[in-house]
C-alpha cells in the first residue's frame, strides 16, 4: 500500500511538472490548467490552517468554553469578522470598519517590524562596522576598518540616494544640491550590485528547483524502469 501511494505521488509530481515546462511551448490549457491547481490546494491549505490554527483554538473553543473574561473577548472578536462577510454581499460598505482595522493593525505590525527588525539592527551594525572594541583577531584591523567604511558608505549613499529635497532656483527647475547628486550615484552603485546579487540569489533558487524537479523525474523513471523489470 505505501509503495502505491509512492507510486501515484511520483506519477502525479511528474504529471504536474510537465504541465507546468509545457509553457515552455507557450501559454496554453494544460499549464493553466496546472496552475489553477496550484492555487486551488495553497488555498485549500491556507483555509485548513486558518480554521485549525485560528478559528477554533481562539474563538469558538473561547467562546463556547471559556471564562466569561474570554467568552466576551471573543464576542467583540467575532463581531468584525461578521462584517467582513458583508464585503461579499451588496451591503459590502458595512464591512468597511473591519477593513480598516485589519489596514490598521497591518501597516502598524509593518512599520514596527521593519523599525525593530531592519533599522535599528542596520544602525547598530553601521555603527558596530567601525568600532575598533568590536574587532575581532581573526582579521587583521585594517580589512576591518575598510569592511566598516564600505558598509557606513553604502548605507548612508543609500539612504541619501532616496533623499528627494530640491533647492529653489528662480527661473530654473527644482534640481537636488550637486553633492547630493555626487552621493546619489554612490548609492546607485551600492544598489545595483544589491539587485545583481538578489537576482542571483533568486536565480540559483531556480536552478536549486529545476535540478530537484529533473531528480523527481529519474526517480519517476526508475521507478517505471524497475517495476516493468520486476513484471517480467
Amino acid at each position: 500500500m505505501a509503495n502505491m501511494m509512492d507510486f501515484v505521488g511520483l506519477s502525479l509530481g511528474f504529471l504536474l511538472t510537465i504541465l507546468i515546462f509545457s509553457y515552455l511551448l507557450g501559454d496554453n490549457p494544460f499549464f493553466r490548467l496546472a496552475i489553477h491547481i496550484f492555487i486551488g490546494v495553497a488555498a485549500g491549505y491556507v483555509a485548513i490552517v486558518t480554521v485549525n490554527n485560528v478559528l477554533i483554538p481562539r474563538l469558538i473553543i473561547p467562546l463556547i468554553q471559556g471564562s466569561r473574561g474570554e467568552r466576551l473577548l471573543s464576542i467583540l472578536l467575532f463581531i468584525p469578522s461578521v462584517f467582513l462577510f458583508f464585503k461579499v454581499t451588496p451591503f459590502r460598505k458595512l464591512g468597511n470598519w473591519s477593513v480598516a482595522i485589519l489596514v490598521g493593525i497591518g501597516a502598524a505590525a509593518a512599520v514596527g517590524g521593519a523599525i525593530t527588525g531592519t533599522l535599528f539592527p542596520q544602525i547598530l551594525g553601521t555603527i558596530n562596522s567601525v568600532d575598533p572594541s568590536s574587532y575581532t583577531i581573526t582579521t587583521s584591523r585594517w580589512d576591518q576598518a575598510i569592511n566598516g567604511i564600505i558598509i557606513v558608505l553604502g548605507t548612508v549613499s543609500t539612504l541619501i540616494y532616496f533623499h528627494f529635497g530640491t533647492q529653489d532656483t528662480p527661473g530654473q527647475s527644482d534640481k537636488r544640491l550637486p553633492i547630493i547628486e555626487y552621493i546619489s550615484l554612490v548609492g546607485k552603485v551600492f544598489l545595483a550590485i544589491t539587485f545583481g546579487a538578489l537576482y542571483a540569489g533568486v536565480l540559483l533558487t531556480a536552478l536549486a528547483a529545476l535540478v530537484e524537479r529533473l531528480t523527481s523525474f529519474w526517480t519517476f523513471l526508475n521507478t517505471i524502469g524497475f517495476q516493468l523489470f520486476s513484471s517480467f
